[in-house]
């Protein structure tokens, strides 16, 4: 059998319990979007179940839907990409990474800039294609690194590839790794943000590339792989997991190309997990407050769901979720501390079957583990047997 976890990142259903913890009272990423564009057309996920789980406007609840649906709640502390992949396949942090909502201190950037033998300019939260916009002029007279910081824990470093060549801007990756972990700072990631362009009209570059921390103990992946199991991993999955439980990966442009590389490995492959993110809802658009944008791409993946349907097998089981919300009409340009939809279908698997709230993440890797008999791990409750015919 195969089975297709695909995460759409960012496409919360709602803000969590604690959302005033973290300033999100009133977040819901799919219900304030389509109150936004004045309702979304998802026709293929509203069969499926996901007008069930909050108020859509274009998205009305089913009688009966075709699959298992439900929402999952963020046990770990934060609203982040990793917190939130950690917590898919196992791991429940107790302690938040660390966020720098001042800029980095001087005991990472000076160590860095000496590294390096290149000076820092920004070193503050920012929106990437902002920061490259108010700082790229000033990279390309002299040269400096442009390192900002968003509402995740990440240290982003953007360069111009015809100032600082991309091969060079991953050795300085690297070195902040290194500079990071040997702190005592926890921090989840490390990013490449090449562009190009002449100011102020820059454009990002797919040559992106993440150095993540190591998963903070054995994740179900890793689980999956050990057992003869392959993980083919879609997008940026092989970088959140720092490749830990990744049998075979491949790198995305955009949303449509993770669709069609999650459709090649259905075509392709006798057996595994098939784990994509499609990450343009969140780095296009939530982060940009573009309502307009988000509704677009979804309803863009909704018109190719029907395809990801037919290529599967009469074994297979199809999962869509996501790993955090980015509500994209608050004034936040931040993550948001939000529920996240759950949607279960398979050919041979049970309809109308509501999953409820789930306690935890931790849940759906417990249930993929469950599919292919593999020992569940200690955290999550798995939910095959309420799928089964």
């Amino acid at each position: 059998m195969r089975a297709t976890i695909i995460v759409l990142d960012s496409v919360g259903a709602g803000e969590m319990p604690d959302a005033a913890v973290y300033g999100d009272v009133g977040s819901n990423t799919l219900g304030n979007t389509s109150k936004a564009v004045g309702g979304l057309n998802m026709p293929n996920c509203q069969r499926l179940g996901l007008g069930n789980l909050t108020e859509i406007l274009g998205v009305p609840p089913v009688e009966k839907a075709l699959g298992a649906f439900g929402k999952m709640l963020e046990k770990s502390p934060g609203k982040d990409t990793t917190t939130g992949h950690w917590e898919f396949m196992g791991i429940v942090l107790e302690k938040p990474f660390d966020m720098f909502p001042e800029g980095f201190p001087e005991e990472i950037i000076r160590p860095f800039e000496e590294a390096t033998g290149r000076k820092v300019i920004g070193n503050k939260p920012a929106s990437g294609t902002e920061i490259i916009k108010e700082l790229g002029k000033v990279h390309e007279d002299t040269g400096a690194l442009i390192v900002y910081t968003s509402a995740d824990s990440v240290f982003q470093i953007a360069a111009h590839e015809g100032i600082v060549p991309v091969p060079e801007l991953y050795k300085y990756c690297e070195i902040a790794r290194e500079i990071l972990d040997k702190s005592g700072y926890k921090v989840a990631r490390v990013i490449a943000r090449p562009f190009v362009g002449e100011w102020p009209n820059y454009t990002r570059t797919p040559n992106r590339h993440d150095y993540s921390l190591p998963p903070e103990g054995e994740i179900a992946l890793e689980r999956l792989v050990k057992s003869g199991i392959p993980v083919y991993a879609v997008g940026k999955i092989r970088d959140i997991y720092d490749g830990h439980g990744i049998t075979e990966y491949v790198k995305t442009k955009d949303n449509n190309d993770g669709i069609d590389k999650t459709i090649g490995y259905l075509k392709t492959v006798e057996n595994g997990l098939i784990f994509t993110n499609l990450v343009d809802y969140d780095m296009k658009y939530g982060h940009r407050n573009n309502p307009v944008g988000y509704a677009k791409a979804l309803e863009e993946f909704d018109q190719r769901l029907p395809e990801i349907m037919a290529a599967m097998g009469p074994d297979d089981v199809l999962i869509i979720t996501a790993d955090h919300g980015c509500d994209p009409t608050t004034p936040s340009t931040d993550h948001s501390r939000e529920k996240v939809p759950l949607l279960i279908y398979g050919k041979r698997l049970k309809e109308n079957v509501n999953l409820g709230e789930r306690e935890t993440f931790a849940d759906l890797g417990q249930t993929v583990l469950d599919f292919f008999n593999v020992p569940l791990m200690r955290n999550g409750t798995s939910f095959k047997k309420e799928l089964l015919r």
